[in-house]
């Protein structure tokens, strides 16, 4: 159950970024690192728009992401994977894990894991990522009686994977980063994370993993930051018998403070760089000589 690891052949990678705001310039960087490595290599560079955030994922932003990549130069295979259109490939997923006895419904809101941490007495055990503490495991434990009848009581919950009983089914497992050479798969550092929720039919973790399988990606190329979530991401892949590819986290591109570049910060944009004019090539050289140096 480990899944099929990809061989050296030319690589097949990919951009994803999720239409939430406008690309700034560490979008740029990780833009042009995936295409470079494709492309340097004989490979092919996909495009994929990861829209399952309904509430904050906008049209306008993916007509402008689509605009701005054409304005640095890039082009990418056709068709553009837009992840709104493929909901029945994460429902499948998650009918197979379903059925392999590996996720449970957990009806807590963010608000009471967040009180039952609090109240455990102990400090709690943080996310490798530094994302945040822990889910401690509250509906792990319901029998399945209690999980049916609060469901058909109209209960709202998220699907979690149990990693713990994941782990048990597949064994040891590794992965290979092109950087940090092969990796022992640690997802339970983890926790039991949400793979789909009532208002959002999957996850990142989940729907990042049917996506790189069906399009064939090869060679998965991401900032650093996301290294964490790669575990996990190793853990589905081989749940679900997809094949492995290889992963690549280059270093983020950080503003002159030192902080990571984030949409949230209203980091520059690459359309704020093009009105004041600054050229595509001007802007390429801003990311690509540290895409280089990497």
């Amino acid at each position: 159950m480990g899944g099929t690891l990809q061989g050296h052949l030319a690589p097949v990678t990919r951009f994803a970024p999720s239409p939430t705001g406008l690309l700034h310039l560490g979008h740029a960087f990780s833009a042009l690192f995936a295409a470079e490595r494709a492309v340097a290599s004989g490979g092919r560079f996909l495009l994929r728009i990861e829209d399952i955030d309904r509430a904050r994922c906008q049209p306008e932003f993916t007509a402008a992401i689509l605009a701005d990549l054409a304005w640095l130069g890039l082009t990418w295979e056709a068709p553009v994977r837009r992840q709104s259109e493929h909901s029945t490939d994460y429902r499948q997923a998650l009918a197979t894990l379903q059925a392999m006895g590996v996720i449970y419904p957990c009806f807590c809101t963010r608000r009471s894991v967040a009180a039952e941490i609090a109240a455990a007495g102990g400090a709690p055990h943080l996310a490798t990522d530094g994302s945040g503490p822990l889910y401690p495991g509250t509906c792990r434990h319901l029998v399945a009686d209690q999980r049916a009848q609060r469901i058909a009581a109209g209960e709202g919950f998220a699907l979690r994977l149990d990693v713990a009983a994941a782990a048990a089914q597949t064994g040891p497992l590794t992965w290979s980063d092109r950087r940090r050479g092969v990796q022992v798969c640690r997802p339970e550092a983890q926790g039991d994370v949400v793979l789909a929720r009532k208002d959002t039919p999957t996850s990142y973790h989940l729907a990042v993993v049917v996506d790189d399988a069906l399009q064939g990606v090869t060679l998965v190329t991401r900032a650093e930051d996301l290294l964490a979530a790669t575990h996990v991401h190793r853990l589905l892949q081989a749940l679900l018998g997809l094949p492995v590819p290889e992963w690549e986290h280059h270093p983020l591109l950080l503003a002159a403070d030192g902080r990571r570049l984030a949409k949230r910060d209203q980091a520059t944009t690459l359309a704020s760089l093009r009105a004041v004019g600054h050229t595509a090539a001007a802007v390429r050289a801003m990311a690509q000589g540290d895409v280089h140096a990497a």
